[in-house]
Formats: C-alpha cells, sequence, structure tokens
C-alpha cells in the first residue's frame, strides 16, 4: 500500500529533506582537503566527548577529518548496549549501508547503526532500531539537531552515489587516549573497551577503514590468508578463529602505538591520577555547547565546562535548532523499586552496585515508506526510531519532626473532598516523620504528529555562513547540482 502512494507527488513531499545538497562551506572544505565530493566516508563516535566525526577519504587514498560534530543528546551510561530497554546508546564496529538510511524518520531525518552486529548477537544482547537521528531527544541513540543530520546525511547519500556499498560507524566510550583509559581503569567494561581500541589502533596508523570480523565472540581486525591459504579465512561471531594473519607492515604499526601508549598509561597510573567515578546513575550526556543554552542545563556524563567557558559558549551561536522540549542528562532519583532488578546494564561481569539506569515507557513512532524503508522491510528491518524522554526526579521530604505550620496544613488538607478524616485522627498521634513522596511519572513525550505525506520544512545546513545565504543559488566548481525531488532513488538505482 505505502509503495502504491510513492508517486512523484509524495516523493516531493517525503524527499526533500534526503534531497538537500552539501553546503557550500563544506564543499570548500573538501577541495582545500584534496577530497571529491562522492569519495567514500567513515563516521567515529564519542560518548564522553558527546562528538560524531565525518571522516572523508582524500585523492591519496587514505582518510581524513572532515568535520566535527557536538552531540545534542545520547542516553544511557558509558558501556555497550546489552539488553531491549536499557536506555544504552551501543558501541563497536558497525557497517551503514543504503538500506539503513531513513529519509521519512519521524526525527527529521536518520540512520540505522546496524545494532546488534554479530559479536552482540553471539553475546545474546537485544535490541532494535538504535538510530542517529535528530530532533535532541534520545532514548538509546544519538540524537542531533535537524540541521546537522541533514548534513551528515547528505554525505552519506553522496557516498553512496560514488559507489561505496557501506560506509564504517565506530562507537567508541571516550577517545582510546592513555589519559582516558587510565582514568577509567577501574571500570567493568575495560575488557571490552581494549578490544574495541585495537580497532581504533588500526585506523589511527593506518588512515584506511579496518576490516572488521567476528569469531570466538572478539573483535578481528584487517585479517587476512595465511601465505598457504586458497581462500579467505571464513569467520563466525560464535566459532573458533580460522587461521589468518595481520600484514606485518600494520601489525608492527599497531604494535608501537600500543607500546606507546602502554607506557604512558602506566606513568599516569604510578602517579596516582584520578579513577573516574563509576555508576553514577546519570542518563547519558551532552554536548557543552548545547547544556549551556538550556536552563539548567548539564552535560552530564559528557565533559562539562565552568566559569567563563560556560558563559562564552552561552553566548555563541549553536549548531542547529534546540526543542523546546529538549531534556538535559539529570541524576535518576526514581525510587529503588522502580529501577529493573535482573541484570546488570553493563556487559562484563561488574561489580555490585545500587544505582540503576533508568528504564522509561519506549514511545513507538511508525514511519512511511521510501526506497531505504522499503529495502530496510525486505532485509527484515524496522523503520521506526525508539527514543524518548527521562522522568523528571521526584520529589522527596525529609523525616523531621512535624512543625506548627505542618500541622496547620495537615488540619486543613483532612477538609478536603473524598479524603478520610477518621483514617487521618487515627493515624495523627502515630506520625513522627512524613514518608517518602511516591513520585509521579511524567508524561512520555507525545508521538511525533509529523505526516511523512505533507511537505516537510527544509532547515538551513549548519555550515551555511550568513554570506551563503544572501547567494543561496552560489555553488562551488565541483559541487553536485541541486536534484530533483525523486533524484535520490534514481540516482542509486542507477549505481545499484
Amino acid at each position: 500500500m505505502l509503495a502504491g502512494c510513492d508517486t512523484d507527488q509524495v516523493s516531493l513531499a517525503t524527499n526533500a529533506k534526503a534531497n538537500q545538497p552539501v553546503s557550500p562551506k563544506l564543499l570548500a572544505a573538501m577541495t582545500e582537503k584534496d577530497m571529491d565530493l562522492q569519495s567514500p566516508i567513515l563516521v567515529r563516535l564519542f560518548k564522553q566527548e558527546a562528538e560524531l566525526e565525518v571522516w572523508k577519504q582524500t585523492r591519496s587514498g587514505q582518510f581524513a577529518l572532515l568535520k566535527t560534530y557536538p552531540i545534542c543528546r545520547w542516553s544511557g551510561d558509558l558501556g555497550p548496549k546489552v539488553r531491549e530497554g536499557d536506555r544504552q546508546a551501543p558501541e563497536g564496529f558497525y557497517s551503514i549501508n543504503p538500506s539503513q538510511m531513513n529519509p521519512q524518520s519521524a526525527y527529521y531525518l536518520s540512520f540505522n547503526t546496524g545494532y546488534p552486529n554479530a559479536f552482540d548477537r553471539a553475546l545474546g544482547r537485544s535490541g532494535s532500531q538504535l538510530m542517529v537521528h535528530g530532533d535532541c531527544s534520545s532514548r538509546g541513540c544519538y540524537a542531533m539537531t535537524d540541521e546537522q543530520i541533514a548534513e551528515i546525511y547528505s554525505l552519506g547519500r553522496e557516498s553512496f552515489f560514488g559507489g561505496q556499498k557501506a560506509f564504517q560507524f565506530q562507537a567508541y566510550p571516550f577517545k582510546m587516549t592513555p589519559v582516558n583509559m587510565a582514568k577509567h581503569r577501574n571500570n567493568p567494561n575495560m575488557a571490552f573497551w581494549k578490544m574495541i581500541k585495537e580497532g581504533n589502533d588500526h585506523f589511527e596508523v593506518t588512515r584506511q577503514e579496518p576490516k572488521v570480523d567476528f569469531c570466538e565472540k572478539k573483535y578481528v581486525f584487517d585479517a587476512a590468508k595465511t601465505p598457504d591459504a586458497k581462500r579467505d579465512p571464513v569467520f563466525d561471531a560464535s566459532a573458533k578463529c580460522p587461521a589468518y594473519v595481520i600484514p606485518e607492515d600494520v601489525a608492527q604499526a599497531v604494535r608501537e602505538k600500543q607500546e606507546k601508549d602502554e607506557a604512558e598509561y602506566n606513568k599516569l597510573v604510578a602517579k596516582g591520577i584520578a579513577v573516574a567515578r563509576m555508576n553514577t546513575g546519570i542518563d547519558g550526556g551532552m554536548n557543552k555547547v548545547f547544556a549551556a543554552k538550556i536552563p539548567e542545563g548539564s552535560t552530564g556524563l559528557s565533559e562539562g565546562a565552568e566559569g567563563n567557558t560556560l558563559q562564552m559558549l552561552a553566548m555563541s551561536k549553536a549548531p542547529g535548532t534546540i526543542p523546546g522540549t529538549v531534556n538535559p542528562p539529570k541524576p535518576n532519583l526514581e525510587p529503588a523499586a522502580a529501577a529493573p532488578q535482573s541484570e546488570p546494564v553493563v556487559a562484563a561481569p561488574a561489580q555490585a552496585s545500587n544505582t540503576r539506569v533508568a528504564s522509561a515507557a519506549p514511545v513507538e513512532k511508525s514511519e512511511g515508506g521510501g526506497f531505504f524503508s522499503g529495502l530496510a522491510r525486505k532485509m527484515g528491518m524496522g523503520s521506526a526510531d525508539t527514543t524518548a524522554t527521562t522522568s523528571p526526579p521526584p520529589a522527596t521530604t525529609s523525616a523531621t519532626p512535624p512543625t506548627a505550620a505542618s500541622r496547620l496544613k495537615a488540619a486543613v488538607t483532612r477538609f478536603v473532598p473524598g479524603r478520610d478524616a477518621s483514617k487521618d485522627a487515627k493515624d495523627a498521634p502515630k506520625e513522627t516523620a512524613k514518608p517518602v513522596a511516591a513520585a509521579k511519572p511524567a508524561d512520555p513525550k507525545p508521538a511525533d504528529t509529523r505526516v511523512a505525506a505533507s511537505r516537510p520544512p527544509l532547515k538551513p545546513s549548519v555550515s551555511d555562513s550568513a554570506a551563503a545565504a544572501g547567494n543561496k543559488d552560489a555553488q562551488l566548481a565541483g559541487a553536485a547540482p541541486v536534484m530533483s525531488s525523486n533524484s535520490f532513488d534514481s540516482r542509486f538505482g542507477a549505481v545499484k
């Protein structure tokens, strides 16, 4: 039925956002860095720094950093996603193909991270529809502003038009430096983080997308067949690793980097570098650029700013529109009874802790069809982003003896209609402390009622400058022309 409705008129309304051209400012940056518009891209993301990086292949064949985007909101804790509903944003290596791009997302635009991958499934991890999208609202996703996701989406789209079959998405808890590894050395996720750091090191020394395989429930990077083998090794995430080798030049460069990192790590530990606090009960993080512009805003588990720095950020221009409904990170103060009691959020065996991540009820959003979402359904993938906002902390009252004012208030409330006065009179002499008030759960964020078939508003790219805004028809040399409403489908179809 949805495919039957996908006429030229509907495509004009639903795909206009997805067909926005790459901004002139980004095109100029590509020219300066010797990149082609349709060359391959690679995306790296860091929770603690709340940053998303887009790397692009230069004409030399290596990847170089094109642009860094501050993340508006991510949820959960530092560590991988383990199960459906744990509010965790995934960590690891994932592959994004055209079917995972969603031009009809209820959150402006989005792409599916591909969680769970083969490694996650081998460990029995569950979860679905973990996205990078707009709207600055997250429940297990990575949320950008609408202007940011429009720009990131356009870069992915152009790489597919250039022939890239899939781009790699690397998600980390933090930048994998010796300082960060030393600060988090007691975290129960450290074994997993050291494993994905290996892939980070492969990328750092080669500036090439590392080849990712899985066996024995672990990651393997840049594996190649042995000299005497007639075919490439076959990997199975749950099975024993096949015979393989890592090219010696890559292996040597990685060893040298790891030895240098280990020496620096040992120095920091010997000096007694402070250990980062674990299980703070704070739900996710937000880049300081956004937190500075929100009343009582907080960076949560992301790196913050203080004093004059925060004031300067508050006066600077934000990279996109911040919705009025944005919910900044805050401590999880829900009653203990509301916390899940099954298994810890972290993947590795963790120390006992009473602090849990809040599990809010998901807000399901169904989305329309189209090329990408239709193809996604054929591949057994959904097309709806699942996000929600957290509940506000419940109010509590301290256990103190009643004052004259409180007794007067209690006497007044007994005359409220429907209240059992006899019960109050019976319990009054025994009152020595007021119980903790039950928290009234906040209503979940209303479902996005934007209809895909209506003409969506376009938002300017975060890279467009004031000068560019004054001449919207100007294009730099080498820029792709503005595509017609249905050209995304037809152009990719031709490449495919």
